[in-house]
């Protein structure tokens, strides 16, 4: 047992806060990298809390580390009162508890955002969720504190993030005229994403001949499809729930794959607390549904 040191209070956070994710996890090396310090300085605090309290919190072996009676009845009174704590001072003083900032280009926002909000939003009905609408790419900067979702391969710089979906090019119509899409007008979509030619080269099939609709947004490509304005090379991200209810049909042809995709990204100082991973981890799930 820790020889017990007389002390008033309590013992510093520093060490509190170790033993809780030494005991969460099991292990001190688990904690050490949690908290970016080394397995010695973790073991150190720990052995400062238990000369503290005069109780032993952990059994060492050549195994590993496991709670004694005492560390398992202090170990969810610890986390607990962390808890509390964290999510108070989140609450009085931390913005992002109560408002989510969240830039996209216009496409992204109507087609990959809007749909799958919903359940988001009912899950956090305190929170208010603000959209910029970043008309170009270039333009991002100006949101540099909101999270993102953006285009493109990852690794932005001063951003951490996840892929939401990759990219899959398929031909797409209105509903009733996928079997027969090749009687319909091309709908040109101008941009960064491959377009007809790039679909016949990679598939061998014919590339079809240009229609007279050609526009720079994957959103307007997608309407003018669903008003049978032709068959349009479109996303399968984008354009996942307008497939699923009916808006759109995947014409009998084969699918485009892309070395590009869909990331949600955020700045390094979101995310820091259990309570800003648990809004990131529910916004991603939501945009992976």
């Amino acid at each position: 047992m820790a020889k017990k040191v007389t002390k008033q209070g309590l013992p510093p956070l520093d060490w509190l806060k170790v033993f809780e994710a030494a005991g969460r996890h099991g292990s001190f090396t688990a904690a050490a990298e949690e908290f970016g310090a080394t397995q010695a300085a973790v073991s150190q605090r720990i052995r400062n809390l238990e000369s503290w309290l005069g109780r032993q919190l952990f059994i060492r072996s050549a195994r590993g580390v496991a709670l004694t009676v005492d560390g398992e009845s202090y170990l969810p009174l610890v986390h607990d009162s962390l808890r509390a704590l964290e999510l108070g001072t989140e609450n009085i003083f931390g913005q992002t508890v109560r408002e989510l900032r969240i830039a996209a280009s216009p496409s992204h926002l109507e087609l990959l955002l809007l749909p799958r909000l919903g359940v988001f939003s009912r899950k956090y009905p305190e929170l208010r969720i603000v959209t910029e609408t970043v008309p170009k790419r270039l333009e991002f900067e100006a949101a540099e504190g909101a999270l993102h979702i953006r285009y493109g391969r990852g690794g932005w710089d001063g951003r951490e993030g996840v892929l939401l979906a990759n990219e899959v090019l398929q031909p797409m119509t209105a509903p009733g005229l996928g079997q027969n899409w090749r009687q319909l007008p091309v709908i040109e979509l101008r941009g960064e994403r491959p377009g007809w030619a790039e679909w016949a080269r990679v598939t061998g099939e014919p590339e079809p001949e240009s229609g007279q609709v050609s526009v720079d947004s994957m959103a307007h490509a997608l309407r003018a499809a669903r008003l049978g304005m032709g068959v349009v090379l479109g996303s399968q991200a984008l354009a996942s729930n307008l497939l699923q209810t009916g808006q759109l049909e995947r014409a009998q042809a084969p699918e485009l794959s892309t070395i590009d995709g869909y990331w949600l990204t955020w700045p390094p100082s979101l995310g820091k607390s259990s309570r800003q991973k648990a809004l990131l981890d529910a916004l991603k799930t939501a945009l992976l549904a």
